[in-house]
């Protein structure tokens, strides 16, 4: 009963540091969309994320550019790799996207190669 009274729940929030409600609210975005939670989706599984870019970066290996962000969507991150970009118009930190493509774990880090997205 405690669980449906707003005052109770209100207070309860009080105690929640703001990047705990904006990661609560980030993972019932994504629920609600219909996405999977980045924390759920296990090794070389496929996966529909939604969520927020926080940080670009242009990383070259061996002579070709790649775009690394780092993409959150409250329950966990993961960095998307897009080879031979230097840049996509409209991919910029703070960009809520979709994003589709094969998680790959390595090194204890999840990864999504060259995937496919959607700005919001």
């Amino acid at each position: 009963m405690a669980g449906t009274n707003p005052f109770l729940r209100a207070l309860r929030r009080l105690g929640v540091s703001n990047a705990e409600l904006e990661s609560e609210e980030r993972r019932q975005i994504a629920i609600t969309a219909g996405a999977q939670q980045i924390a759920e989706v296990g090794d070389r599984q496929r996966a529909r994320l939604r969520g927020t870019l926080t940080e670009l970066t242009m990383k070259p290996r061996s002579g070709t550019p790649w775009l690394e962000a780092e993409f959150t969507d409250g329950s966990g991150s993961v960095t998307l790799i897009w080879m031979g970009r230097r840049s996509i118009p409209g991919v910029i930190a703070g960009r809520e996207v979709l994003i589709e493509g094969r998680v790959s774990a390595e090194g204890g880090r999840r990864r999504i190669y060259n995937p496919h997205y959607q700005l919001l």
